[in-house]
Order: structure tokens, then C-alpha cells, then sequence
């Protein structure tokens, strides 16, 4: 057991000195962060040579899980529910939209390079989700969380999990038994409304209510625990209902939003949030076998090409046809479409190989697109947001126009 602790010490230490050189060369060159937190990854990690200097990456993987949850309830501590409520119904018709959309492009990219049905229809399923973290981590770096496209975004995304899930659970049990389960699709889907409608609705009635009580003690590391209780109780119980842990400490998030002290339990947990959403990032860089990627090199940069160009496109249309103006819609667009692979398109891919319907290679493909779109996501969302500043100075130029037309 001592032995155990020590090599947890030393990995930890690791870790966090290996993290702290790569940001601060990062922040040197005025790179986004989150390259310096994966360099530092591929660094320590177990496929790059020399040697591997992380003793235990099941504790590296546990770690990580915990920054996914303590970033994605800061996140939801920016979201009002008035605001999710408003945005939730166009949310859900351009999730529906561009996830049929992308994954029709990504099957038919898959067969156009030779893989077979359901090595195409997997991949396809794995790309048409994008990677919440990852794109939320870099909106936070650019300070435009509170920006219209940022609420659409993440509405998009929480519904993007609802509808993977739904869909992984169609393909799984289909490739299996040859026929389809409606009792397998429809009892996912009725309980994450049952519990997002439970959170809503009975959660916006208490929770708040009960965070500004225990502010009231004036006892900050009381209010610290209260908080970090709420948020892995969400998301512990959205796990044991086969939801993302990110949506439920999501919730927890939007919950405590709407409470009066919420400005500081975000200063209070910000500190916690950003060391282990730091490991998350460094397990990222760990676990990616860069060694695979000249050998995926090329069919991952035509999969990356062609879903993400058909997500922009069709996340700007269907948010142009649903009220929103150009800027909001091209933001959206190419925050979504910057980030292909992720956490949950590995999962995806990890469940076909386990059931036995689809080819081992699928894997290192997915984890090569993840590596590619990682590294690319922060200067695709930087460039994306300069350009979509052009459409406003266009709307402006238009609306002088019009005004003098009617006069």
C-alpha cells in the first residue's frame, strides 16, 4: 500500500512540473494552454520514447475525469436557465440537423475509403459528435463564454450527448442481434428528459435555495464542499443513468447559477477546476500514441476535412433558418466543427471493436483525428471568431441601408 501512495506521489509530481514547463513555454510563444497541458502528455506518456514516466495511468484516467467534471460545472455556473430555456428548442433542431448531416458524410467518407459498413458507419456515429472540453476549455480561454454562440454552442453539445447515446445504443444493439430494441432506445431518452426535466423544474426550486444557506454560514470552505457535493452528486447519478458525467455536473452548475452567492462559489472552486482540468488535458497527450499517427496520417486528415467542413456548413444554415444572425451562426459553426474525436467518439469506437462489429484499426483512426483536431481546435476557433466579425460589420453596413430605403 506504501508503495502504492509513493508511485501516486510521484506521478502526481510529475505530472504537475511536466505541465508547469510546457504552459510556461506556451504562454512564451503565445500559444492557447491547452497545447502546452497535451505536450506535456505526449511527454510523461507510456508511447514516447525513451521511457515512460507515469507509473499508473489509471490514475492519470481517474484524475482527468475529475477535471471533466469540475470544468463542465464552472461552465454551467455561466448559463442562466432562463437562457438554456430560451435557446433549448432552436438547440435541439440544429443538434437533430447536423448530426444527421455529418454522420451521412462521414459513412460515405468511410466507404469512399474502402472500410467496410460498420467500420464506416462507427467512425461516421464517432465524428458527427464534438468534443465538449475541448471546445468549452478554449471559449474559456477567449473570454466569450457569455456570448450568444457560446450559450448555442453548449446547448448544442449537451443535446449532442443525449443524441449519441441514442444513437450508440440503435448501432450496438442492431450489430448484435440483427434487429432493433425499441426498450434499448427509448429508456435512455426518457430518462435524461426525465432527469434534465427534474433538474429544471424540482432542482431550480431547492438547490439554489439550499447553496445560499449554507453561504450564509460565511464559512468559505463549508461553501466549497457544499458545491463540490452537488457537483459529483449530478454527476455520479447522470453516470448511474447512462449519461455523461459532463452533463450532470453540468446541471450542478446551472443550478448553483441561480443562486445569490454564485459569483463566489465560482471564485472559491476555480483554483480546484483549473489543476485537474490541467491533468485532463495531460492524460489526453498521455494516452494518444503518437506513433500511429504517420500511419492514419492521411484517411484521419480526409475524415477531419470532410465532417468538419459538413458540420460549419450545416450548423450555420440550420442556425440562420432558426433566427440567429450570421456572426452568432459562422461562431457556432466553427466552434462545433473544430473538434472532431473526443472523449465520446473513443467510446464510440471502443464499443464497436467490443462487441465484435468493427475492425481494431477503428480505434487508432478515432485517437489520430482526436490527436490532429486537438491540436488544431484553439487556432480553428481563434481564426473562426476573427472572421465572423466581418459578417457583423456586414449586418451594420445593411442596417443604414434599409433605414435609409424606408425613410
Amino acid at each position: 500500500m506504501a508503495i502504492e501512495i509513493v508511485n501516486i506521489l510521484q506521478d502526481f509530481a510529475i505530472i504537475m512540473i511536466v505541465a508547469a514547463i510546457m504552459t510556461i513555454i506556451s504562454w512564451k510563444l503565445k500559444q492557447p494552454l491547452i497545447l502546452g497541458y497535451i505536450a506535456a502528455g505526449i511527454i510523461i506518456g507510456p508511447h514516447t520514447p525513451p521511457f515512460n514516466l507515469i507509473s499508473n495511468t489509471d490514475v492519470l484516467n481517474l484524475f482527468s475525469e475529475i477535471g471533466i467534471i469540475l470544468l463542465l460545472f464552472t461552465v454551467g455556473m455561466e448559463f442562466p436557465i432562463q437562457k438554456l430555456r430560451n435557446i433549448g428548442k432552436k438547440a435541439t433542431i440544429i443538434t437533430v440537423v447536423e448530426q444527421i448531416g455529418t454522420l451521412i458524410v462521414g459513412y460515405f467518407g468511410g466507404q469512399a475509403l474502402g472500410f467496410s459498413f460498420y467500420n464506416s458507419l462507427f467512425i461516421a456515429v464517432a465524428l458527427s459528435v464534438s468534443s465538449t472540453v475541448i471546445i468549452m476549455k478554449v471559449l474559456e480561454e477567449l473570454k466569450v463564454l457569455r456570448e450568444e454562440s457560446s450559450y448555442l454552442t453548449l446547448g448544442v453539445l449537451i443535446i449532442e450527448d443525449v443524441v449519441i447515446l441514442s444513437i450508440f445504443a440503435i448501432l450496438q444493439s442492431t450489430s448484435v442481434s440483427g434487429t432493433i430494441s425499441l426498450q434499448e432506445i427509448i429508456i435512455p431518452i426518457v430518462l435524461t428528459v426525465a432527469f434534465i426535466a427534474a433538474v429544471l423544474i424540482i432542482g431550480s426550486k431547492t438547490i439554489p435555495r439550499l447553496v445560499d444557506f449554507v453561504a450564509k454560514t460565511n464559512q468559505s470552505d463549508v461553501l466549497v464542499v457544499a458545491v463540490l457535493g452537488l457537483a459529483f452528486g449530478f454527476a455520479y447519478v447522470s453516470n448511474i443513468l447512462g449519461i455523461s458525467v459532463a452533463v450532470g455536473a453540468f446541471f450542478a452548475g446551472v443550478l448553483i447559477a441561480e443562486s445569490k452567492s454564485h459569483a463566489v462559489t465560482s471564485i472559491l472552486t476555480t483554483p480546484i477546476r483549473d489543476m485537474f482540468v490541467a491533468i485532463f488535458f495531460v492524460s489526453v497527450g498521455a494516452l494518444l500514441d503518437i506513433n500511429l499517427i504517420p500511419v492514419f496520417i492521411i484517411p484521419s486528415l480526409v475524415l477531419v476535412g470532410i465532417t468538419s467542413l459538413a458540420k460549419l456548413a450545416i450548423v450555420f444554415l440550420s442556425s440562420r433558418s432558426q433566427g440567429f444572425s450570421k456572426k452568432t451562426a459562422f461562431q457556432s459553426g466553427i466552434s462545433l466543427s473544430s473538434s472532431r474525436g473526443g472523449e465520446m467518439s473513443l467510446i464510440v469506437a471502443k464499443g464497436g471493436i467490443d462487441i465484435g462489429v468493427v475492425s481494431p484499426f477503428v480505434l487508432p483512426i478515432i485517437g489520430t483525428i482526436t490527436i490532429i483536431s486537438t491540436f488544431l481546435s484553439p487556432y480553428l476557433i481563434k481564426l473562426g471568431w476573427k472572421l465572423a466579425d466581418r459578417f457583423k460589420e456586414e449586418e451594420e453596413d445593411k442596417e443604414p441601408q434599409s433605414q435609409d430605403k424606408t425613410t
